[in-house]
């Protein structure tokens, strides 16, 4: 997926990536907080929020931001937003998987599934199809 590294909260969201994949996730939750506090639109708020999910201490506070990043994303409307579909939808999938709501995850792993076409060919793509699928094989009676 390409990003614009041009805008900032893009920017401090991989730099934010950068520091997870260093082992240091100190600086990526600073990096994405400030991502959060720098945001300037619906889709900057869906961006951040979106790297805010994954730094949290709970699976509650996981759920809530994927939320909030979801509720951004339909807020922006546009076509900035049409490649983060499958994973926000994969996202919240998880998210009530382990909050032990199978019903919901299955609704939003199917979700993800249905928005799936928009997904990049490559690594990237292929490891979100690959999550849905996975998703819903074990959230599906």
């Amino acid at each position: 997926m390409d990003l614009d590294l041009e805008n900032a909260v893009v920017r401090l969201c991989a730099e934010g990536m950068r520091a997870e994949a260093e082992g240091r996730p100190e600086d990526a939750r600073r990096l994405f907080d400030q991502a959060w506090a720098e945001r300037s639109d619906d889709f900057d708020a869906c961006v951040a929020a979106h790297y805010v999910a994954r730094q949290q201490d709970s699976a509650e506070e996981v759920l809530l931001w994927n939320a909030v990043s979801l509720h951004h994303a339909h807020a922006a409307g546009d076509d900035r937003v049409t490649e983060f579909y499958p994973s926000l939808y994969l996202n919240m999938g998880a998210s009530h998987e382990l909050l032990g709501d199978p019903s919901e995850a299955e609704r939003y792993f199917r979700l993800a599934a249905d928005h799936a076409a928009a997904l990049p060919a490559g690594p990237y793509g292929d490891m979100l199809r690959q999550g849905i699928t996975e998703g819903l094989n074990r959230v599906t009676p």
